[in-house]
């Protein structure tokens, strides 16, 4: 299998190639710039409810739930002919939405991390 050519390095003004994003020069400067970015999402925007409800028992016992149900298969690429295998369940009515339904199985639908990323970029 032929090898991919390297890429220029992300940082700006950067000469050097790489084959992932960042050279290695700039890999860890990168990765604190991403930790720190994580840090302000959990500190000012991250939902506590919410986060405190996808560790509880109730949770994790609704996703096994709908996970069997759909066979551990990802819904969505099911519709399109393609036999994928889920690892998230989705909220089709989303917890700030109605909060009421976050533990209905009719609210929960199994998809593979692709068709998940996929639906949230929807908006």
């Amino acid at each position: 299998m032929p090898i991919k050519p390297k890429k220029p390095c992300a940082k700006p003004g950067c000469p050097n190639l790489t084959d992932g994003r960042y050279c290695e020069e700039h890999q860890e400067e990168a990765e604190k710039r991403k930790a720190e970015s994580n840090r302000f999402y959990d500190k000012h925007v991250r939902d506590k409810q919410a986060e405190a409800f996808y560790k509880s028992k109730a949770w994790v016992a609704a996703r096994q739930q709908a996970l069997i149900r759909d066979n551990y298969l990802c819904q969505e690429c099911l519709k399109r002919g393609r036999i994928t295998r889920a690892d998230t369940v989705h909220h089709k009515i989303e917890l700030k939405e109605d909060w009421s339904k976050r533990l209905q199985i009719d609210n929960l639908v199994s998809l593979c991390a692709e068709c998940h990323n996929r639906m949230h970029s929807r908006g």
